[in-house]
């Protein structure tokens, strides 16, 4: 059984297969497994991947559904104990790291490190937090090609949801994580290299989020937006000046009246509300 699997998806994107191809094959450790699904690319792609036969354990060229259905290919052939998903056009950060890195695969079921991300040739380095918040995963994800996912964990989670266009990654590890409650370890090192010019990244994706919260998560959901609107108040100038007025003893006289006044009009409703 290999230690990682790196599976690499590709549809019409010669280019960037060649460059993750390349970066694959120029990794100084190479005690993994490489495969790679290709939708039936006409580009050139399944040529260039022929050519290649000899250092890609296992490849195919064939129309599919979408991005989760091909890497729910991936996933089914996969041998490998941890499985790393560099897809067409992302590369490794440089030729040692997984040298210098596969110590960390062992035990935990996520282990996540830093990513590159490139915008029109701008770099910064993404970080997911070493104790991940629930709140991390409502704003944001974890970066996929640079987080190692233990292959039984698809056991328990399921595969890749295909009826989700673009962020089935990102539900997988949210069930994972807080509903499954699996392990998560953060490395401080980056990994990968990814480019904003992808689907996920041109796309809008917070209906498809957003149906996913609401089946799994809706009573969380309403929770934490309704604490969010209050740290919004509680920041907001309107806040700021009440707590000043209370600080005068006329202030605090005025907020009294104005509290008793509302008292005086509203509370025998809401009485009658709760009675009934």
């Amino acid at each position: 059984m290999y230690k990682i699997s790196i599976i690499t998806i590709n549809y019409n994107n010669l280019g960037g297969l060649m460059a993750t191809v390349t970066s694959v094959k120029k990794q100084t450790w190479q005690e993994f497994e490489y495969i790679v699904i290709d939708g039936g690319s006409t580009d050139g792609s399944k040529d260039f991947l022929e050519s290649e036969s000899e250092f890609i354990d296992f490849w195919l060229s064939e129309k599919d559904s979408g991005i989760y259905n091909a890497m729910n290919k991936g996933i089914s052939v996969a041998k490998g104990e941890y499985l790393l998903f560099l897809n067409s056009g992302d590369h490794f950060f440089n030729e040692r790291i997984l040298e210098l890195n596969n110590i960390y695969l062992v035990e935990k079921d996520l282990i996540c490190f830093n990513l590159q991300m490139v915008n029109n040739g701008v770099s910064k380095i993404a970080k997911a937090p070493s104790n991940l918040p629930f709140s991390h995963l409502y704003i944001s994800s974890l970066p996929h090609p640079s987080t190692f996912i233990k292959k039984e964990l698809f056991n328990v989670v399921g595969l890749y949801d295909e009826n989700l266009r673009i962020v089935s990654d990102w539900k997988f590890f949210l069930l994972a994580l807080f509903k499954f409650d699996c392990t998560y370890l953060k490395v401080e090192e980056t990994l990968s290299t990814f480019y904003l010019d992808g689907i996920s990244s041109i796309e809008d994706y917070s209906e498809e989020r957003n149906l996913v919260m609401k089946e799994y998560f809706n009573g969380f959901v309403r929770d934490y937006e309704d604490l969010i609107q209050s740290r919004e108040f509680v920041n907001s100038n309107r806040f700021k000046m009440l707590k000043e007025i209370e600080k005068s003893i006329l202030g605090k006289k005025l907020m009294s009246l104005v509290l008793r006044t509302y008292i005086m009009l509203f509370s025998k409703e809401k009485l009658k509300k709760i009675l009934s």
